[in-house]
């Protein structure tokens, strides 16, 4: 078992050098340079300084929750509410703000602590009951977007705090925008708890034989609801940056938001199956996503297309994934 947990550790892409990361990813970052290179021969303005920070601004919202799903789908689960939670968490610290009269620090908590309550309600039945997470999150997701709509009638929010508009649109000595800061800080902390901890492994232990986990004495069920416990943090997290980026909290923001989430983590290696999957991955992963709609922006199409297209990436990540699995076997 020891063996197993040191194999599955070693999947997570920031554990090893840099020349193996590179080499283990090689696919998704040839993918992403020539994405890059397609995009600016289109539209030279792809390059652009002011457009490539939009570029990580959009990039390092879908990687909050990105990074969360990430360890939901390495345990053989999934979490569709997220965009939901992003949007009622918005509401609801903007309604604290605005409508309320609290400072804008309890607003935020308030807020933190709803996304929190979210991700509970998901991690305590998805690992308590025998109700597939899939219908345990539909139901959720449903939950919190009608939440969202009941407590604005369907209308937006507006906040004119400049404290709470520097949390999504502020920059940090001037070039680092705050929504990066958050994303720098929230990778590491989860590279140390994939990397350096117990729970890490045990994620990729239960992801990979629930059976010979719960035999090595893991608890199971306290590592589900930790990890879904956390998607919803971090969906607050990218709620109220949104809203603060916004400037309101929008009964419809995070709309398709889990669609991005999942084509992240699943462009970047991690299997649906479970048991394997990279941090590193999904961050290029990500970027992926980031550079295909800030270029099909960019080109003029249509933001109905680009469902379709970004449908048809999962669809290809998810088939590649199964014909590797099949060959390894």
């Amino acid at each position: 078992m020891a063996q197993q947990l040191s194999s599955k550790k070693n999947n997570f892409g920031l554990g090893v050098s840099l020349k193996n990361y590179i080499r283990e990813n090689a696919g998704i970052l040839i993918g992403l340079v020539l994405l890059c290179i397609i995009i600016t021969i289109v539209n030279p303005n792809f390059l652009s300084s002011n457009n490539l920070m939009n570029v990580l601004r959009q990039t390092s919202t879908n990687l909050y929750l990105a990074v969360a799903m990430t360890m939901i789908i390495i345990l053989g689960g999934i979490d569709l509410s997220v965009g939901s939670v992003m949007a009622v968490t918005g509401v609801v610290t903007t309604m604290s703000i605005a409508t309320w009269g609290f400072p804008v620090w309890v607003a935020i908590i308030i807020g933190i602590l709803v996304g929190l309550l979210f991700g509970a309600i998901n991690g305590y039945i998805s690992a308590t009951t025998i109700i597939p997470p899939f219908i345990v999150t539909l139901a959720t997701m449903n939950i919190a977007r009608g939440v969202a709509y009941v407590m604005t009638d369907g209308q937006p929010v507006r906040v004119m705090s400049d404290s709470f508009n520097f949390i999504g649109s502020g920059y940090l000595f001037g070039f680092l925008p705050m929504p990066v800061l958050y994303l720098i800080i929230f990778l590491i902390i989860c590279y140390i708890i994939m990397n350096k901890t117990k729970l890490g492994r045990y994620m990729y232990a239960v992801g990979g034989n629930p059976e010979a986990a719960r035999f090595a004495g893991i608890n199971i069920k306290k590592v589900k609801f930790f990890a879904y416990t956390f998607s919803g943090f971090m969906a607050a997290v990218a709620g109220i940056v949104l809203a603060s980026r916004m400037f309101s909290g929008q009964p419809t923001a995070g709309n398709g938001a889990e669609l991005d989430a999942i084509a992240a983590v699943v462009l970047g290696g991690t299997s649906m199956s479970g048991g394997i999957g990279k941090i590193g991955g999904t961050v290029i992963g990500a970027l992926i996503i980031g550079v295909l709609s800030n270029g099909l922006n960019l080109m003029g199409v249509s933001s109905f297309w680009q469902y379709i297209v970004k449908g048809i990436v999962i669809l290809i990540a998810v088939y590649a994934d199964v014909i590797k699995r099949r060959k390894a076997v």
